[in-house]
């Protein structure tokens, strides 16, 4: 017997009721470094049912536990779409399974390291500017 999909997510506002307390803080602390740091050229917009920020390319994902699909059983996965291409000298990501995206998960907001979080999103832009 299939199981239904889940339902879509038409809103941040949508994803935030979804989400515990604690997911909803990592996520929007998260969200608010990436807005601050990306240029205006990069947009957001939700896919997967979850925030997802691209310019030419994605650049990266925020994908809570609780939504399925993530892969990820508990916290907040950061996950950057060409993180094989960065230059992560201090190893802050993690390389999993995926040939291209490197992640960081998060449980708690005070794991967040903002400064090495910016270092890998600015990389990211100056690689998503060299794409085609």
């Amino acid at each position: 017997m299939k199981t239904a999909p889940p339902e879509k997510i038409v809103s941040l506002l949508q994803l935030f009721e979804r989400l515990p307390e604690n997911e909803r803080i990592i996520v929007d602390v998260l969200r608010q470094i990436v807005m601050e740091n990306l240029p205006s050229t990069c947009k957001e917009k939700l896919a997967f049912n979850v925030p997802y920020f691209y310019g030419k390319r994605g650049i990266c994902i925020i994908w809570p536990s609780t939504i399925p699909r993530g892969g990820i059983k508990q916290g907040v996965l950061l996950g950057f779409w060409q993180g094989n291409k960065l230059n992560d000298k201090d190893v802050y990501l993690t390389h999993g399974t995926n040939k291209k995206v490197f992640y960081k998960i998060f449980n708690d907001v005070n794991e967040i390291d903002e400064a090495a979080v910016v270092k890998l999103l600015k990389d990211a832009v100056r690689i998503d500017r060299l794409s085609r």
